[in-house]
């Protein structure tokens, strides 16, 4: 396709805005590791909430959510909107406990909760497990995607379209830091925003679909449309609303949806101003993710069905397109090639920031964990501060290099996600009582990290894998096992909930000076506690604030408040666009009254955090 003058002008002006801003801050990012990865905690809500929304709006995002609607519908993203819950338990539960903690990473946290070579080694080794590999599995999604784009839209090569984008990025991220990444996440934002939306009003009223009346009773659309699965239909109810709304959203690890926050939304917390302010952009971030950014995705989804109704309607639009990357996430990028000069330009600008954004954060974040977790703990512990800063910048580029190439051997976004939900299964409760319950120790943290790699391997890929949950066979028929395919996901945490509270109750609790240094900083609170506070006040040392009420129970209500509120205004903007106007009436008025009350709940919460 064919680019003007003035959509190279913006693409260009565009990149060159986010690499002025990256050099003009690099001086002041490079003072130290504070100011190198958490801007010196000095970070307003407002700002960290826009940065957290840009990161996770990634141009394998969109891709994702297409190839998911193309295969289940709109339904289908309960598989990631079931996070909301994680998402606003963060918010209202998880947030000040982690500005309390005043950590510099969240790695940096094992050595405050837990105590000798146990922690040392977790730190260490999560902060490689993390940082890198699982930093590096992430990455390839995000260049996998945009391969996909620079291959559709620009004919591009895979090895081309890292070299542009990679390039840009990584100079940005390395010189600038995490002050560079967020003032330029938030002109990201609404860059990636204004093309999104723009370009789905644009494509739904191409004349091959239409306008929205005549999508949305296209029989290539109509069935995908329901926000919730088909009731009678008990195998996709189960596997597309009951699991992740009743295991998934607890039970599983996944970035930018930890149980018990962490990763670097945990790292935006850090670099807030203080506890309100880490919890208002939290909470920011959650409503814009899930209330707010998901629609123009869909919409341009639904609309791929019409043009493009198949994965071959799309190899024959785009010969030259490699057969390995083929799949129903391009269709998203083709789309968008059916967009007017300077639109397109606009659109091409916002994926790069959508591409950016999300690079950038993750370089920053897997480097200060490679940097201050595992560099400065266990290879120079006398660094200077500017030398752990360039070992930053260094690392930023390894991880850069190392993700493309895994990029080149990978296919299509679902994989990906299947398989960093399938690493992290079972090993969510663990993050979230470890704040609340005295006995969780270093052992409980390392064996579930084991346990739950194991076994997801062993239930995936494994012999008895099929024999348990069924396979296809060549000849592209299923082939049914003991059990439903949807329970493997059940059975993997159950197996991995075993092993750690096993490991646990076996393994000698923490001694109690680490316990009361812990509770002293972050004040938990809570009956999970009890026996250590009572034991305290036994040896008259001082580790309660008697100021501070437990806010926990206030907290769980904000949260299941803020749950009906975020999903209220997501079925309810799905009601309108769908032109079901009494039900989108009701679900506008919960929203109300839903806001009016979590405003009451979270007075009494600033209150007590203040």
């Amino acid at each position: 396709m064919q680019l003007s003058s003035l959509d190279y002008a913006l693409i260009i002006g565009f990149f060159a805005i986010v690499l002025t801003i990256g050099i003009v801050v690099s001086k002041r990012s490079g003072k130290n590791t504070a100011e190198y990865f958490l801007s010196g905690r000095s970070m307003p809500w407002w700002l960290l909430g826009f940065s957290m929304v840009a990161t996770t709006f990634s141009t394998d995002t969109p891709n994702l959510v297409t190839d998911i609607v193309r295969n289940n519908g709109v339904s289908g993203n309960w598989v990631w909107w079931a996070f909301l819950l994680t998402g606003l338990l963060t918010v209202f539960v998880y947030a000040k406990l982690w500005r309390k903690s005043e950590v510099l990473t969240d790695m940096e946290f094992y050595e405050l909760r837990y105590g000798g070579k146990p922690a040392k080694f977790l730190r260490g080794f999560r902060s490689i497990y993390l940082g890198l590999f699982f930093n590096i599995i992430t990455l390839a999604a995000v260049h996998l995607a945009a391969i996909k784009i620079g291959g559709i839209m620009l004919g591009l090569s895979s090895v081309q379209t890292l070299l542009i984008g990679g390039v840009i990025t990584v100079t940005f991220s390395a010189i600038g830091g995490f002050r560079g990444v967020v003032y330029t996440d938030f002109v990201l934002f609404f860059a990636a925003m204004i093309g999104a939306i723009w370009a789905s009003y644009y494509l739904v009223n191409l004349p091959e679909v239409g306008g929205i009346t005549q999508l949305i009773n296209h029989e290539n659309v109509a069935g995908k449309l329901s926000i919730l699965p088909d009731f009678s239909d008990t195998e996709a109810l189960i596997a597309i609303l009951i699991i992740p709304l009743a295991v998934q959203w607890w039970s599983s690890w996944y970035p930018g949806a930890e149980p018990g926050g962490g990763g670097y939304i945990a790292q935006r917390m850090l670099a807030a101003k203080n506890e309100n302010h880490a919890v208002a952009s939290t909470f920011f971030f959650n409503i814009m993710h899930y209330a707010l950014r998901p629609w123009p995705w869909i919409l341009v989804a639904l609309a791929s069905l019409v043009v493009y109704p198949d994965i071959a309607s799309i190899h024959e639009a785009f010969p030259h397109i490699e057969e390995s990357k083929l799949g129903h996430d391009l269709a998203y990028s083709a789309m968008l090639t059916k967009l007017p000069s300077g639109l397109l330009g606009l659109v091409l600008a916002s994926l790069g920031a959508a591409y950016m954004s999300t690079i950038s954060t993750q370089l920053n974040w897997g480097s200060s964990y490679l940097v201050n977790d595992f560099y400065k703990q266990t290879v120079r512990k006398d660094a200077s501060e500017k030398e752990l800063v360039n070992i930053g910048r260094l690392s930023t580029v390894v991880l850069m290099v190392a993700s493309a190439i895994l990029a080149l051997l990978l296919n299509n976004a679902i994989q990906l996600f299947e398989i960093l939900l399938m690493f992290g299964a079972g090993t969510g409760l663990v993050y979230i009582l470890r704040w609340f319950w005295w006995r969780i120790n270093a052992w409980s943290e390392i064996s579930v990290m084991f346990a739950a790699a194991f076994v997801s391997l062993f239930l995936t890929f494994s012999d008895a894998s099929e024999t348990l949950f069924g396979y296809t066979d060549a000849a592209g028929v299923f082939v049914p096992g003991a059990l439903p395919g949807w329970s493997r996901f059940i059975v993997i945490v159950l197996v991995v909930t075993a092993v750690w509270l096993v490991a646990t109750l076996l393994t000698p609790p923490e001694k109690k000076e680490v316990l009361y240094s812990f509770y002293k900083k972050t004040q938990p609170g809570g009956p999970g506690w009890r026996k250590i506070v009572n034991q305290a006040r036994a040896e008259d040392t001082a580790i309660v604030d008697g100021g501070k009420k437990w806010t926990v129970p206030s907290g769980i209500l904000a949260m299941l408040l803020g749950c009906v509120l975020v999903y209220g205004c997501m079925f309810a903007t799905g009601n309108w666009i769908y032109g079901n106007y009494g039900l989108a009436s009701g679900l506008t008025a919960a929203v109300v009254v839903a806001a009016l009350l979590l405003a009451r709940v979270w007075k009494s919460l600033k209150g007590d955090i203040l």
